[in-house]
């Protein structure tokens, strides 16, 4: 770890680990979630590959202090940075740490938080003269991307990752829309990378709007952020939100940002590593291709996507590159973009008066799924039926760019957790009639990054959506008329206390 004084030491609440990524590191080390690698590793696939284990292990954050080809300070690398972890106690403390919360935060808790800001006034960021990220610049020739030591993710990938866990950061040309985002990028040569500007993402919204106007796209890349900039980035929240006043309500506290060297974007003060320049609407570069959220590699999947010009890097000494090696589970492509696109699909059912209690992306559809818990009481209250309710969820989601990435809903009863992938799938297999209990979408925009959509039998970027309906007839009506066959509702709760007082002394093992 730096040499750099505690946060504990710190009354300066920018320095807090959700507001300061050296302090959630530390913050990290202080949960026992965290292992620093000494020895040299090579950014050439040994790092992912310790990372991509981890995730699929559910194992503490590699934190590589000693990378191969190491170069003026530039950089360490921190892998896994918000995947989850062994405990089931505190299987979203990494998540949780991004957002002030205690590490046995619940995912509801979690999504409760990141949805709070909605109907609160913005917090505007507080203009600095200067920060950490300006402890170390270097401009135009000076500039050699090839030279840093950043990670080939996956052997069949087409080029270095840099950008897997930072945010883009452009603004309209009327400035009244400053957007933060995550979105992959890799090295393309010494001055340019190349990376997804995608519809309907906002990048490409305000990429368009500078095309209109003839202009390249005044653009930074921030790396190593604050956690809660780069929770809230992740968010498909409304067109036109600026992401740095949402953060500030969210955590009631104006989020300090300084002034790019070579444009007028402002980016957080203390972000690790900052890269300035232009996203090109003309000039393009194959990109790709890349190991992505769903666990796939197409080795010929390479397309031209803009290219962006760095034209300066600022950054912290000693700074510290975040890294998400995406692929099958559990990584942050999955905590982060499922998770937070149902956070929002639930707000958008509520705010239209729908019986929506509780979305979530369940992990084991690899996040193409958004499980709706459904309040039945009130469901039976609006006199409907399966096809209007289903119609009714469908038309709105599927329509909104909360609902992009998602490509079935599954509507599921008030006994049902959302938030256990058992639950669910025991609901969606038992209750959903295939075919009969399904309503389809052909005609609204899909997930092109699908394999089932890009690499399909159909069209790659419109369809194949569905709202699965696990509601059983019975609960349209007059409710449940089943009891659960397991533990929790087949025993008297005498019967189940004796069990429990006894469990470890008949030689079972102790529950979390």
């Amino acid at each position: 770890m730096s040499n750099v004084r505690s946060y504990h030491q710190s009354g300066n609440p920018q320095d807090l680990p959700h507001m300061n990524f050296r302090s959630f590191v530390e913050a990290l080390k202080e949960d026992n979630d965290l292992v620093e690698i000494d020895r040299e590793v090579d950014p050439h696939l040994e790092v992912a590959a310790i990372t991509r284990k981890v995730c699929e292990t559910n194992d503490k954050a590699p934190l590589f202090n000693n990378v191969k080809g190491t170069k003026d300070g530039l950089f360490r690398i921190l892998g896994a940075p918000a995947s989850l972890r062994k405990s089931s106690k505190e299987r979203y403390g990494r998540l949780a740490r991004h957002l002030a919360l205690p590490p046995t935060a619940s995912m509801r808790e979690i999504l409760d938080k990141m949805i709070s800001a909605s109907k609160m006034k913005p917090i505007p960021p507080n203009i600095v003269k200067t920060g950490s990220c300006k402890e170390n610049k270097l401009f135009e020739d000076q500039i050699d991307l090839t030279a840093l030591p950043s990670p080939l993710i996956h052997k069949d990938d087409g080029g270095k990752y840099i950008q897997t866990f930072g945010m883009h950061i452009v603004q309209s040309p009327d400035g009244k829309w400053t957007n933060w985002a995550i979105a992959r990028a890799m090295i393309s040569d010494k001055r340019h990378l190349t990376g997804l500007v995608i519809e309907p993402q906002h990048i490409w919204q305000i990429h368009q709007m500078w095309k209109k106007e003839g202009k390249d796209v005044p653009w930074a890349l921030a790396l190593g952020v604050p956690p809660a900039a780069v929770m809230t980035s992740s968010m498909p929240i409304p067109d036109g939100v600026t992401e740095a006043g949402y953060i500030g309500s969210m955590v009631g506290e104006a989020l300090d940002l300084v002034k790019c060297e070579t444009n007028d974007l402002y980016v957080p003060a203390n972000s690790e590593i900052v890269m300035e320049g232009t996203l090109s609407i003309s000039e393009t570069g194959p990109e790709g291709p890349f190991g992505e959220m769903h666990g796939y590699v197409f080795p010929a999947d390479t397309h031209m996507w803009p290219k962006y010009k760095v034209n300066a890097i600022t950054y912290r000494n000693n700074p510290i590159l975040p890294m998400s090696a995406a692929g099958r589970l559990t990584d942050e492509t999955h905590t982060m973009i499922g998770s937070l696109a149902a956070a929002e699909i639930r707000r958008i059912c509520q705010e239209h008066d729908l019986p929506i209690t509780d979305v979530f992306s369940p992990f084991e559809s690899q996040v193409t799924w958004a499980a709706m818990r459904v309040d039945t009481a009130k469901l039976r209250a609006m006199k409907t039926n399966s096809k209007e309710f289903s119609k009714r969820i469908g038309d709105l989601i599927f329509n909104e760019k909360a609902g992009y990435t998602i490509h079935r809903i599954v509507l599921v009863g008030d006994d049902i957790d959302v938030y256990n992938g058992k639950d669910v799938m025991w609901a969606f297999s038992t209750r959903c009639r295939p075919g009969t209990d399904e309503t389809f979408y052909e005609g609204c925009r899909g997930f092109p990054l699908i394999p089932y959509m890009s690499h399909g039998t159909s069209f790659p970027n419109k369809g194949g959506k569905v709202v699965s309906d696990a509601l059983l007839p019975s609960e349209y009506t007059t409710g449940r008329d089943w009891v659960a066959a397991d533990f929790e509702h087949s025993y008297p709760e005498d019967v189940k206390a004796k069990v429990l007082a006894n469990w470890e002394t008949m030689g079972f093992s102790k529950e979390e």
